[in-house]
């Protein structure tokens, strides 16, 4: 009996790890709030500014945290920042944290950057998000950044 117990604990506590990532998007309305984010991910891969615009209120914020300081943009700019280049660079998020009320949306995740397939820098995105004319589109962007990630 105290070796069915046991596991019945290890097994209630495993799945209390492994429920943030099942739940990252277990909802219509979650993968909907994720997909302009992936899809302004996607737009930074390709150097694609007006792909990069079409996901983000231009008007919206962006603060990056580097090296102790603020750098703010607007989202536009912050388009405009991405100039093409012979470097790939993806950035990938991953456990996302997604709050959902009415017409605006906030997910926290940590993040890593890639430049040509190796990761140069990690942190967490927060990003906001309203819901204009029925359609998710990223109204600010805040992170961090630091250099000692884990390889991926």
């Amino acid at each position: 009996m105290h070796r069915v117990a046991r596991n019945l604990v290890l097994s209630c506590l495993s799945t209390v790890a492994v429920a943030p990532t099942l739940a990252m998007a277990a909802t219509p309305t979650e993968q909907a709030v994720l997909a302009p984010i992936q899809a302004l991910f996607d737009g930074m891969g390709r150097y694609d500014k007006n792909a990069i615009l079409a996901e983000v209120q231009p008007e919206g914020s962006v603060a990056l945290l580097r090296g102790g300081k603020v750098v703010r943009m607007t989202l536009a700019q912050f388009a405009d920042h991405i100039k093409p280049s012979k470097d790939r660079i993806e950035e990938r998020i991953h456990d996302p944290l997604i709050r959902i009320d009415d017409d605006i949306a906030m997910v926290w995740a940590p993040y890593e950057f890639l430049l040509n397939g190796k990761v140069v820098h990690c942190g967490t995105d927060v990003i906001n998000l309203v819901r204009d004319n029925q359609r998710w589109v990223i109204s600010g962007i805040s992170d961090n950044s630091r250099n000692n990630c884990p390889s991926s």
